[in-house]
């Protein structure tokens, strides 16, 4: 496998970070640089460390993560766009952000959910007998870069339509984590 490979599969990969900070953009809940900056930094990192625990899980448990990965992350998808949908129905401030998916748990579960895929081309490395750490730097920076723009077009939604998009956002995570069950599920 070349690095051209290794760039696909990062951009691949880094779709769910990137679709889950452009909602988080577009609801005003990742408004300052830092909380910016926490989101984009935990994703690529999640992304990055992933396939290098995957690779280091190595054949005997491929049978078992595979089977139950896509259900870890549309649990956690679900619960937190849940979370978003219900705090949108919420009256209050319009322009007032309801919670900071940047900050605790909410951080922890997206960054998990976002990269269990990561995990699993990690473990298809191990198979392949690749090399894992220039893959997991590509995946890590790309899927930082990816993150970023999300949340920038998020940004301009946001601006647009206000935190009306909240629930929108919060749609989104629960149809990524349907796409990701769904998608296994098949398979």
């Amino acid at each position: 496998m070349g690095i051209a490979h290794y760039v696909i599969i990062a951009c691949g990969l880094a779709m769910d970070a990137t679709a889950v900070c452009l909602g988080a953009g577009a609801t005003g809940r990742a408004r300052d640089g830092r909380a910016a900056f926490r989101l984009v930094f935990h994703f690529g990192l999640f992304q990055m460390l992933m396939p290098a625990v995957g690779w280091l899980l190595g054949r005997g448990l491929v049978g078992i993560v595979h089977r139950v990965d896509h259900w870890l992350a549309f649990a956690l998808l679900a619960v937190v766009g849940s979370r978003m949908v219900l705090a949108g129905l919420r009256p209050g401030d319009d322009d007032a952000p309801r919670g900071d998916p940047t900050r605790g748990w909410p951080l922890v579960a997206l960054s998990v959910a976002t990269s269990i895929d990561a995990l699993a081309v990690g473990l298809g490395l191990a198979v392949l007998d690749v090399a894992i750490w220039l893959p997991c730097l590509l995946i890590g920076v790309i899927t930082a870069a990816m993150s970023w723009g999300g949340l920038a077009l998020g940004g301009v939604l946001h601006a647009r339509w206000g935190s009306r998009m909240e629930m929108a956002g919060g749609v989104l995570l629960i149809l990524i984590g349907l796409q990701i069950l769904v998608s296994h599920l098949r398979a």
